[in-house]
C-alpha cells in the first residue's frame, strides 16, 4: 500500500464515519501520511514504510474499528520512531514529565517526609513533574532542529 493510497483510504474511513473518537484516529494516520509524504526518504526507505502499512492490514474489516486502528496507528509510530528516529510532537515532553512524577513521588516519600507526610509527597510531585517536563521540552525542540518531529 503506498503513502497515497493509505492517505485516501484513512480519507474513506473519515467520510464514512461519525464518531468523533474514529475522526481523531484517522486524522492523525492522515497527518503523518501526509508528513512522510513531504521528508525526502530513499527509495527503500519509501519500500519499508509501504511494506509496514501492508503488515498492518489496514484494509481488513474488524468489529472494533476504532480499537483496531488506534493500535495499528500505535504500531506504525513505534515502527517510525524505532526505525527512522521520528516522533510526535511533545514525545519527551510526556514522557519525561511521567518518569519525572514517579521519582517526584519517590523523592517526596522518602527525603521530605520528614515534613508533614502529603506535603512533602506534593512537593515531591511537583518538582518531578517540573524537572521533568523542562528536560523533556529541551529534547523535544532538540528534535524539532534535528527535524525529527512528525
Amino acid at each position: 500500500m503506498t503513502l497515497q493510497d493509505a492517505y485516501n483510504f484513512f480519507e474513506n474511513l473519515k467520510i464514512d464515519t461519525t464518531i468523533k473518537s474514529e475522526i481523531k484516529v484517522y486524522e492523525r494516520f492522515k497527518y503523518i501520511l501526509s508528513e512522510l509524504k513531504i521528508r525526502k526518504f530513499s527509495k527503500d526507505e519509501i519500500r519499508s514504510i509501504e511494506t509496514k502499512l501492508e503488515s498492518l492490514d489496514l484494509k481488513s474489516n474488524p468489529e472494533n474499528r476504532k480499537k483496531f486502528f488506534n493500535k495499528a496507528l500505535t504500531k506504525f509510530e513505534e515502527y517510525l520512531k524505532n526505525t527512522f528516529s521520528l516522533i510526535s510532537k511533545d514525545y519527551y515532553t510526556k514522557l519525561y514529565g511521567g518518569l519525572g512524577l514517579s521519582f517526584g513521588l519517590l523523592f517526596g516519600v522518602v527525603f521530605l517526609s520528614s515534613w508533614e507526610r502529603s506535603l512533602g509527597i506534593s512537593l515531591g510531585l511537583i518538582i518531578g513533574m517540573v524537572i521533568g517536563a523542562t528536560a523533556g521540552q529541551s529534547m523535544d525542540s532538540k528534535a524539532k532542529t534535528e527535524s525529527r518531529v512528525l
